[in-house]
């Protein structure tokens, strides 16, 4: 263990006159008095924070500011004015006896990710696994029905109101856990044992009736990044305002939220970002370290009596740290709270803030005590003392077996190591009979004594809003909550106006190109079927739109898991809200979409007949919504919800009853119609139309009739004619609507309101009644943390994890004084690269950055100067928020929004195309692909990123290193996404290392997240890159001093991006801390130079040293002058140095073909590991297949077996759809790490587009055969001329408009900004595609204005073109008797004589032609008169199929071009 930091005291520690410290407790008394200070301080530094930053609305009276900090006042405490107004005190101690918990998956084994070949073997032998499951489920076993492993060990402790307990261990020990257990959040783990108490009540009563009371604060910051902090917090107290009895008199609801929020703002010093995003990796928004305080505010708006923060100080400085702990003490002391902690590099000052400590060693406990006894405790035990460590880091160090040392004369054979000896010892220690004797001694208090628990029951009680039950966990009723959720969605709705526009963009050009495309209908025979095909498009196009709820749903998972357990509201509420906040919406966009469709396609003018159709479209609509939204619910991932969608997608199409008439259904499949919601919303539809309007017989639909330019028949119907329109009456020309509906499609006009209205109405309840009940009962919360997946070794793999675990343990096996030199074996190896001649300076002058805001503009970095040498180490620091992250990314040109001035550059000159790739810059947020291992994603890096003409071999070992260095051996073959936030980091950090940057190595907080020996481990190994010439920039947080002296020079920044320091840090900080002390800011010598500097320049709450701003002294300094005059002397001498000359600058350190090769390789991987995915899309094929083929099953050559074929051809256009739904959001998620990896120029934006393409072929191919399979033999084609033959012709159509759609759903997904977006074009692109194909609107009744370029330009006009043309030429048609036109010839004439003329012009054929009475005349004779008017020929049939291959090419192209002109990244 590594003599780290001495981070001895801080500036506020209160010590004796003697110079002793007093002991850690602090009293309610002192922790008063340091809270009225802390108000003060506040007050002071929030008029500051308003002069500064005029986005900040001015509190209205500054006496208001004082009072926010009243702890009494704000929080509901139980002080005595609360107690005077009847207010009851919460005091909630928490004991735990014999706690044990119990993971998935037993010790030592491992869990593998599942693949595409073992999900499809799995698919096929699950009937029999299903069945010997069941059987075995039957029979006695004895053995557990999973293996788990222990993750706790048995342990006990408590922690009594007013205390605050800090929980120490490595990474792995069981900290996370623990914190979990106490929370009880349980449903991660298998089992949870033992006995956990609250004041007395048990887990199972807390958690049914007073969840909200114990609350988890977790070390990932989730929240919705479109919505500022401000309303964030809202939302938070708008579910948790306590009613009129759990307030002060005379407060209202609003100015307790109002004040609540006001006082959390400024007790974290983050008022100024009320009006922020919040944000995330990809939404511009607040800093990582203001986000983790957005986190902690919302938590403490719930008023919780029990916290449990897992390392929340994680992103945040020294400075704001310390005072947020100190915040911590005081409403712990004064509100009765009860408080745990786990803390990574907890400061000295930080450390005695606490009552307790506890230690764990892999889930055993090794010492719970006093905070002030354990460093002593641990070095009776023959650790070795190292007094300038800090005593967290001592403590955690002692249970580290790489980083401990043992006392002269003391050794590993009689020193407690390993955990188990370790628990015996405390078990036998003092303390554990201490803390034994105190939960008996607390425990009979709590059985005997109830005051605490009934107060706490009855001020619960009070807190609830009224008509709550007294039973619920929550403080508002269902209503409330409702209501709260619906104004959250309608602002975050509202906010994206992206969306917004364009879903109302594309919903209004939609419903004018169906307009168009019905444009102006007539009132006869021939308008009959295109206004019920204008009624059944414009149904589906709005209905089906909803089919972009299912991703939806998925993505606010991680949200709803954590607001409902911190019971700001029911699950349900959620789904009610979510449809009630889109009504508004949605109600404008489906009545303007109607109103245009309605009017131009000429639908009945009357108010009655448009609202009823209104009514019918937005009431189908809503039901869909819900229908969707249910499903999203239902499953666990979007592939499951798809997979189960298509089910009934297809189904809610064909059997809405107008493709084909529900009599005329196959028997064994017509009930689909009648639980098919659609079909009741286009059958109201469809009768609302048809029983107001008559339509006149005439045209094509009169048999026999008048070839052009004969007179042969009469004008208007005759005796010895038929009208075809179905409902027609002999010699009438007009054929009522009604009779139109009732013979044709077997409806009754007269069901309209008491069948489809009522039936309709129902199916929407009951879709919002499953949400409510899915998302109540059974909630899909995603994936649990805790359960790591692996992939299976290979040869290598097996081999080099074999070498890791050789090396790993012969290090475990060195004796300490040994090891001090094989602990930095690895890193001298690394770094014992041949230093190049010359390595070059980077220097930045006068950096200026500007972002738009809302009214203007906002400077965030304020001439900002500095240089980076090699060979130094420079550390970036200041407060949350003072625009570190933002320095960083300016100068390692990450930026694409705003406005950047100054100049940077690299020895004397302007940055080349090449900067990017010569530095490496390892990111605050982890974004990483999900399904690769961490071996394989430093590998990608190293492969991509070093110079080609380095042997692969030669980086395949060096990423082994880099394993090593990390410390990351058991997790070599572990799935980034399966990993903890610890892991990502370090796997963040490899990835950069992998690269080898030849210029620069940026950091952003490397060592948040890491505990304190990790943290020493990764500077020492910073250091010695820089001592090998490395010039590195890093961002750091909470350094404790001997880490903060392992930096060469500082750059110190405060709030507004300005400049407050640059220059060397010195041999234990004295350079800086003189240059502070010659203006007036002494830094005692017990306490870290480090948090000094951060609070005298006011970074935290307290004011700053001196009456002089901090940036105002650094201009004026000789400092300043000094760095001024380096910078020039730099650039002079790199530029009288001549240039070298390169080769070639090249952007990317790869060729282009390798580029693609490894792309290709990661993508091929990743689809093969997400097997949900790949066998959604094949399952999908399957079933529409099957399911269409079972409906047209062996089709005949009768003439309705004719339009069946159309029909059954007719599906294949539909497969786009079906792929771009689920293609869409793969892309998107994909691009989020592309852009990552982009701004490091490690493949091109070309590069990323082919491999997504190419990753996706062979699947393609696989599901159009499997199409293909299930529909040719099944349906029975290959009857007319071109024979079986022609199948072969069909399977390469099918496999091109398979290709066609995998590209138009990545061209979708190239150019849309997030998968909502994206899934509003998929409805508009298929109805475009499907409608103007020249079959749902026949060729010789479309508009010419289409005709003539639409038609054309619709790629489905070659798909069916070629399709139809071979499965229809030459196949005979045989009318079947009920499919003859039937009619009387005049007397004395055979049907041939009096109709041979028309038939002869027209086609089809007379059954019996010398028949002088029914003759029955048959449409068709064989399949090319068909075909032949809707301008299909069978002789183009290759030239359309290559045409639609050239759609997929041009497809690629657009794609391409898209990825490169379009990352909606803002950064």
């Amino acid at each position: 263990m590594a003599e780290t930091p001495g981070d001895d005291r801080t500036l506020y520690d209160v010590r004796t006159a003697d110079g002793d410290v007093e002991a850690h407790h602090v009293d309610v008394r002192q922790a008063e008095d340091t809270f009225n200070e802390l108000s003060k301080t506040l007050s002071r530094r929030s008029a500051t924070d308003r002069k500064h930053d005029s986005t900040i609305s001015d509190d209205s009276d500054p006496e208001k500011g004082e009072e926010a900090f009243d702890l009494r006042e704000y929080l509901q405490s139980s002080n005595d004015a609360h107690q005077g107004a009847g207010i009851k005190h919460k005091h909630v101690g928490v004991t735990w006896e014999k706690l044990q918990v119990e993971g998935m998956g037993g010790a030592g084994s491992k869990i593998y990710v599942e693949t595409f070949g073992q999900a499809a073997v799995s698919f096929w032998i699950f009937p029999f696994i299903f069945l010997w499951n069941t059987i075995k489920s039957v029979l006695p076993s004895k053995e557990a029905s999973f293996p788990t492993r222990t993750i706790l060990h048995p342990q006990s402790g408590l922690v009594k109101p007013g205390e605050m307990i800090l929980v120490l261990g490595c990474p792995g020990a069981g900290c996370t856990t623990f914190l979990k257990s106490i929370a009880n959040e349980r449903s991660d783990y298998a089992a949870v044992l033992g006995d956990v108490r609250y004041a007395g009540i048990d887990a199972q009563e807390m958690a049914k009736m007073y969840k909200g009371e114990v609350l988890y604060n977790q070390e990932d910051d989730i929240h919705i990044a479109t919505l500022s902090v401000g309303q964030t917090l809202d939302f938070a107290l708008s579910t948790k305002t306590p009613g009129p009895k759990g307030r002060l008199p005379g407060i209202s609801k609003q100015e307790f939220n109002d004040q609540v929020k006001n006082m959390l703002l400024k007790m974290l010093n983050i008022s100024h970002t009320a009006k922020t995003y919040v944000g995330d990796e990809f939404v511009r928004g607040v800093s990582g370290g203001e986000r983790k305080r957005v986190s902690i505010a919302e938590m403490m708006a719930s008023r919780a009596r029990v916290l449990c923060f897992d390392n929340s100080t994680r992103g945040l400085d020294a400075s704001t740290a310390l005072d947020f702990i100190k915040a911590m003490r005081a409403m712990t002391d004064i509100l009765g709270q009860t408080t745990f902690a786990t803390l990574y590099q907890a400061g000295e000052g930080i450390y005695d803030l606490f009552d307790k400590v506890m230690v764990l060693d892999e889930g055993r406990q090794v010492y719970f005590g006093p905070p002030s006894e354990a460093r002593k405790y641990f070095e009776n035990l023959g650790f070795k003392p190292l007094p300038r460590q800090s005593t967290a880091d001592y403590l955690t160090g002692c249970t580290d077996p790489n980083e401990r040392q043992f006392a002269p004369g003391r050794s590993a054979h009689d020193v407690p190591c390993s955990p188990a000896a370790l628990e015996a010892a405390f078990i036998s220690s003092p303390y554990a009979r201490s803390m034994e004797d105190d939960l008996d001694k607390y425990k009979l208090l709590m059985e005997t004594e109830k005051r605490d628990q009934e107060s706490f029951r009855e001020a619960v009680l009070l807190d609830k809003r009224k008509g709550v039950s007294k039973k619920s966990p929550y403080t508002v009723g269902f209503l409330g909550q409702v209501k709260a959720l619906t104004l959250r969605q309608f602002q975050m709705r509202l906010q994206d106006r992206f969306q917004l526009v364009t879903s109302f963009s594309l919903s209004i050009i939609l419903a004018i190109v169906i307009g168009a495309a019905f444009f102006n209908q007539p009132l006869n025979a021939a308008g009959a079927f295109t206004r019920g095909s204008v009624l059944f498009v414009a149904m589906l196009s709005c209905t089906l739109d909803t089919f972009g709820e299912l991703p939806a749903q998925m993505l606010g998972r991680p949200i709803l898991k954590k607001q409902t357990a911190y019971s700001f509201y029911r699950p349900a509420a959620i789904a009610i809200a979510n449809t009630v906040a889109d009504v508004p919406f949605s109600a404008a966009r489906v009545l303007i979409y109607d109103i245009i469709i309605y009017f131009m396609s000429h639908l009945n003018r009357s108010a009655g007949g448009f609202f009823t159709y209104h009514l019918f479209t937005y009431l189908t609509f809503l039901t869909m919504q819900g229908f969707f939204r249910s499903f999203g619910l239902m499953c666990s991932n979007f592939d499951v919800a798809f997979r189960l969608a298509t089910f009934f997608v297809p189904n809610m199409i064909v059997y809405t009853g107008y493709m084909i008439p529900v009599s005329q259904m196959k028997r064994w499949l017509f009930w689909i119609y009648y639980i098919n919601p659609i079909s009741y919303g286009f059958t109201g539809a469809f009768e609302n139309e048809f029983r107001r309007i008559d339509l006149d017989c005439n045209g094509a639909y009169v048999v026999p009739r008048n070839p052009p330019g004969s007179t042969t028949y009469p004008a208007n119907i005759g005796p010895n004619q038929v009208c075809t329109l179905p409902g027609s009456q002999f010699g009438n020309e007009i054929v009522t609507g009604k009779e139109y509906v009732s013979v044709g499609y077997d409806l009754n006009t007269a069901d309209i309101w008491r069948r489809n209205f009522l039936v309709l109405v129902g199916f929407f309840l009951l879709f919002q009644v499953t949400q409510v009940l899915l998302i109540e009962f059974y909630p899909q919360y995603g994936g649990s943390g805790s359960v790591v997946v692996y992939a299976k070794e290979n040869n290598d793999t097996k081999k080099r994890n074999a070498a890791l675990q050789e090396h790993k343990a012969l290090r475990n096996k060195s004796e300490k004084g040994e090891s001090s030199s094989t602990g930095t074996e690895k890193e001298e190896k690394y770094s014992s690269e041949k230093e190049t001649i010359h390595r070059k300076t980077f220097t930045w002058e006068a950096i200026n950055y500007t972002v738009p805001v809302p009214g203007g503009q906002r400077r965030l970095l304020h001439d900002v100067y500095g240089y980076v040498k090699p060979g130094t180490l420079t550390a970036l620091m200041g407060a949350s928020g003072a625009g570190k992250t933002t320095c960083l990314d300016v100068l390692a040109q990450r930026k694409n929004i705003g406005v950047i001035a100054g100049s940077m550059l690299v020895d004397g000159r302007p940055l080349a195309s090449d900067f990017a790739r010569g530095t490496a810059y390892a990111e605050q947020m982890d974004v990483h692909e999900g399904s690769a291992t961490i071996r394989e994603a430093m590998r990608f890096s190293a492969h991509l990123r070093q110079p080609a003409s380095v042997p692969e071999a030669e980086k395949d070992a060096y990423v082994e290193e880099m394993i090593e260095l990390l410390e990351l051996q058991d997790l070599a073959d572990a799935l980034v996404i399966t990993l903890g936030v610890e892991a990502r980091k370090r796997l963040t950090i490899g990835v950069e290392l992998a690269s080898k940057p030849e210029l620069l190595l940026f950091l952003d907080e490397p060592t948040s997240g890491l505990d304190g020996q990790s943290a020493w481990n990764l500077v020492r190994f910073l250091r010695k890159l820089a001592s090998k010439g490395q010039a590195i920039l890093c961002t750091i947080h909470q350094p404790s001093s001997l880490l903060f002296e392992s930096f060469d020079r500082l750059l110190l920044l405060e709030r507004g991006g300005e400049t407050v320091y640059f220059g060397d840090i010195g041999h234990d900080s004295r350079v800086l801390t003189d240059y502070f002390a010659r203006y007036g800011a002494h830094c005692p010598s017990n306490v870290n130079p480090a948090e000094y500097m951060l609070d005298a320049i006011g970074a935290g709450l307290a004011p700053r040293v001196g009456d002089r701003d901090w940036k105002d002294i650094w201009l004026d300094s000789p400092e300043y002058r000094d760095m001024r005059d380096e910078i020039e002397r730099i650039k002079r001498d790199a530029l009288a140095r001549p240039e070298e000359v390169k080769a070639k600058e090249t952007t990317y350190a790869s060729p282009f073909y390798y580029q693609l090769k490894e792309v290709v390789l990661r993508n091929n991987r990743a689809l093969w590991r997400s097997p949900a995915y790949v066998f959604s899309r094949l399952f999908v094929h399957a079933f529409i297949s099957l399911f269409v083929s079972l409906t047209f099953l062996q089709l005949g050559q009768g003439l309705r077996d004719l339009q069946y074929r159309v029909f059954g051809i007719f599906w294949v256009s539909v497969l786009p759809m079906i792929v771009m739904a689920q293609i869409e959001p793969m892309w998107i998620f994909n691009r989020r790490v592309f852009i990552r990896e982009s701004s490091s120029r490690i493949y091109s934006p070309y590069v990323f587009a082919i491999g997504q393409l190419i990753g996706e072929t062979p699947y393609s191919v696989l599901c159009a055969i499997v199409y293909w399979v299930l529909m040719v033999w099944p349906m029975g084609f290959g009857k007319g001329a071109a024979g079986t033959n022609g199948n072969g012709l069909q399977l390469l159509v099918i496999i091109f408009v398979e290709l066609f759609g995998v590209t138009l759903g990545q061209f979708i997904g190239a150019i849309s900004p997030n998968i909502q977006t994206a899934a509003l074009f998929n409805p508009f692109l298929g109805l475009i595609l499907t409608t103007f194909c020249g079959v749902t609107i026949p060729f010789p009744t479309m508009a010419r204005f289409w005709r003539s370029w639409l038609y054309q330009l619709v790629p489905y006009t070659r798909v069916l073109s070629a399709m139809l043309s071979t499965e229809l030429h030459g196949l005979e048609i045989i009318c079947k008797p009920e499919e003859f036109n039937r009619f009387e010839p005049p007397s004395g004439q055979t049907c041939q004589q009096w109709a041979g003329e028309f038939v002869n012009f027209f086609g089809g054929y007379l059954e019996d032609k010398n028949a002088t009475s029914a003759c029955a005349y048959c449409q068709y004779k064989i399949g090319d008169e068909f075909f032949v008017p809707l301008n299909i020929d069978y002789s183009n049939r290759w030239r359309d199929t290559w045409i639609v291959f050239c759609y997929f090419i041009f497809n690629i192209i657009a794609t391409i071009i898209a990825s490169r002109l379009l990352r909606y990244a803002k950064r």
